[in-house]
C-alpha cells in the first residue's frame, strides 16, 4: 500500500507536462475534456493545450504520502528541497497508511473493472482553473490497477475450529470507513446459500464503523444486512461510567475487577446510545456481552436488563474468547432469532441533501451533538466540492474511536456538544467525502509504551511488551 501511493506521489511532484503519445489511449481523459476524436493528428491547438497541459496548482495537490508508523512530526512536512528539485518546495503530510484511498478503494470495489474505474477518479489536485486532477489525468491508473490485481483476491483462512474466514482490506473505522472488503462479503454469501449466514465486521465503536458499514458500504454494494451485533464488555461500560483510566503497559484499577453496579448502570449510557443508534439504520439489533472472569452475574444482568430496556432483541453473554465455538452457541441463536424477525432497513440521510446538513445529520443523530461548528477551511472546501459535482456522495468522518464525541477524554453519552469540522477531504474514488474531527496520522503518547520494552541478552526473553 506504502508502494502505492509512493509511487502516486512521485509523479505528481514530477510530472508536470503529460506526453500525449505515452497516454492517448485513455479515452476517460479525452471524454472529461469534451475531445471526441481518437487520432491525434486531428486535434487542434487548443484540444493538444488542454490534454497535454494539466496545469496542476502545486498549492492545491491533496495526494498524501502515507507511513505505517505513528508520527505526529509527519502531520505536516515540506518536500523537495533537495538541490535537485530546483527550488519547486510545498507544504504537505504523510497519513498512516489504513487512511490511503487505494486501501478503501480495495474494500469498496465490486469487481477487477470497478476497481480500475474508482483508482482511475481518485482526485490528486486541482487544476490552477479549478478542475479536478484524477489519476487517470496523470496516466497511472492502469499501473495502479496492474499493482492491485492481486490484492483485490480475498484472502481465505480458517478458525482454530476450521470455520472459513475471509481477511481482506485494512481502513480503519476512525480515519477511513473500517469495514472488510466487499468482494469478500459478495464471496461469502455465495459459498454459504440462501439459507448460511455470514458475520462481517465493522471495526471500532457503533458510532463510527456501523454507521459507515450502513450508509456507505451498503451504499456501495447493494447488500443489506438481517441484523445487528454490538459487542460489549463490562470494564468498557464501567469505564464509561467514570472508572478509572486504562492505561497500557499499567495494572488494571481495582474497579475493573471488582462488583460495581453503580459503576455499570452509569456506563450503560454509552451502550444505551449505541443500540439507539442500530435501530436508526431499523434492524434487530442483539448485545454480545463479551464475558471475562472478573465479571459478576448481577453486573451482566444489569446489562442485558438495560440493552434489552433499550430496544435490543437480545442480550447475550458470551465466553468464546474462551472456550471457542461452544461459547457463542447462545449467541448465535439469538442472532437466528434476530433475523427471522421483520426489518425495515432504511440509510440515515439521502445523498441528495446539502453536505453540511449530511453531516449534520451524522453529528445529531449519531453522536448526540447539539451542532456543527465549520472552519472557514472546510466551508470553502465544502463549496468547492458541490462545485465540482461530488455533493450527492456519502459522508466518512474521521473521528476519535474513544468517545462519542470529537474528545477522546469525554466518556459516557455526551450530547449538546458543538462538533468542530477542521476540513474536509474528497475520496472521489471510493465515493465518499471525509469531514476532519480528528487526525488521519496518529501519534504516540507522551510517554511511549517501548521505555518498558526490552530484551535480556542472556535469556532472549521480551520483557514489557504486555
Amino acid at each position: 500500500m506504502q508502494r502505492i501511493k509512493d509511487f502516486v506521489c512521485n509523479i505528481i511532484d514530477i510530472l508536470w507536462l503529460t506526453k500525449i503519445a505515452a497516454i492517448f489511449c485513455s479515452h476517460l481523459s479525452l471524454q472529461k475534456l469534451g475531445i471526441d476524436k481518437a487520432d491525434p493528428d486531428s486535434l487542434t491547438e487548443d484540444e493538444v493545450r488542454r490534454f497535454v497541459r494539466l496545469d496542476i496548482d502545486p498549492k492545491a495537490v491533496t495526494w498524501q504520502r502515507v507511513i505505517d508508523t505513528n508520527d505526529r512530526f509527519l502531520r505536516k512536512v515540506t518536500i523537495g528541497q533537495s538541490p535537485s528539485e530546483k527550488g519547486i518546495t510545498r507544504e504537505t503530510q504523510f497519513d498512516i497508511s489504513v487512511a490511503s484511498e487505494v486501501m478503501a478503494v480495495l474494500a469498496l470495489a465490486t469487481s477487477m473493472e470497478d476497481m480500475q474505474n474508482r483508482l482511475a477518479a481518485m482526485v490528486v489536485a486541482t487544476s490552477r482553473s479549478g478542475e479536478m486532477i484524477t489519476a487517470e489525468d496523470l496516466g497511472v491508473s492502469g499501473a495502479l490497477t496492474v499493482l492491485m490485481k492481486d490484492a483485490i483476491k480475498p484472502n481465505l483462512m480458517q478458525t482454530l475450529e476450521g470455520t472459513p474466514v475471509f481477511v481482506h482490506a485494512g481502513p480503519f473505522a476512525n480515519i477511513a470507513h473500517g469495514n472488510s472488503s466487499v468482494l469478500a462479503d459478495q464471496i461469502a454469501l455465495k459459498l454459504v446459500g440462501e439459507q448460511g449466514f455470514v458475520v462481517t465486521e465493522a471495526g471500532f465503536g457503533a458510532d463510527i464503523g456501523m454507521e459507515k458499514f450502513f450508509d456507505i458500504k451498503c451504499r456501495a454494494s447493494g447488500l443489506r444486512p438481517s441484523a445487528v451485533v454490538l459487542v460489549a464488555t463490562i470494564r468498557a461500560i464501567k469505564m464509561h461510567g467514570g472508572g478509572p483510566a486504562v492505561v497500557s503497559g499499567q495494572p488494571l484499577a481495582q474497579a475493573y475487577s471488582e462488583e460495581n453496579l453503580d459503576l455499570v448502570e452509569r456506563g450503560c449510557c454509552n451502550l444505551v446510545k449505541q443500540v439507539e443508534n442500530a435501530r436508526l439504520f431499523g434492524v434487530p439489533v442483539v448485545v454480545a456481552l463479551n464475558t471475562f472472569s472478573t465479571d459478576t452475574d448481577n453486573e451482566l444482568a444489569l446489562v442485558a436488563h438495560m440493552a434489552r430496556e433499550a430496544g435490543a432483541a437480545d442480550a447475550v453473554k458470551c465466553t468464546h474468547w474462551a472456550d471457542g465455538g461452544q461459547g457463542a452457541v447462545a449467541l448465535a441463536q439469538a442472532v437466528c432469532r434476530a433475523c427471522e424477525a421483520p426489518s425495515s432497513f432504511r440509510f440515515l440521510y439521502e445523498l441528495k441533501l446539502p453536505l453540511e446538513e449530511k453531516i449534520r445529520k451524522i453529528a445529531r443523530d449519531v453522536y448526540g451533538a447539539a451542532d456543527i461548528e465549520l472552519s472557514p477551511l472546510a466551508q470553502d472546501k465544502i463549496n468547492m466540492y458541490c462545485q465540482q459535482g461530488l455533493g450527492d456522495l456519502p459522508i466518512c468522518m474521521a473521528k476519535t474511536h474513544l468517545s462519542l464525541s470529537h474528545c477522546a477524554d469525554l466518556k459516557g453519552a455526551p450530547h449538546d456538544f458543538l462538533l468542530p469540522v477542521r476540513d474536509v477531504r474528497a475520496s472521489a474514488g471510493a465515493g465518499f467525502l471525509t469531514p476532519l474531527i480528528g487526525s488521519t496520522m496518529p501519534g504516540l503518547p507522551t510517554r511511549p509504551c517501548f521505555y518498558d520494552i526490552n530484551l535480556n541478552a542472556g535469556t532472549g526473553e521480551i520483557h514489557g511488551l504486555f
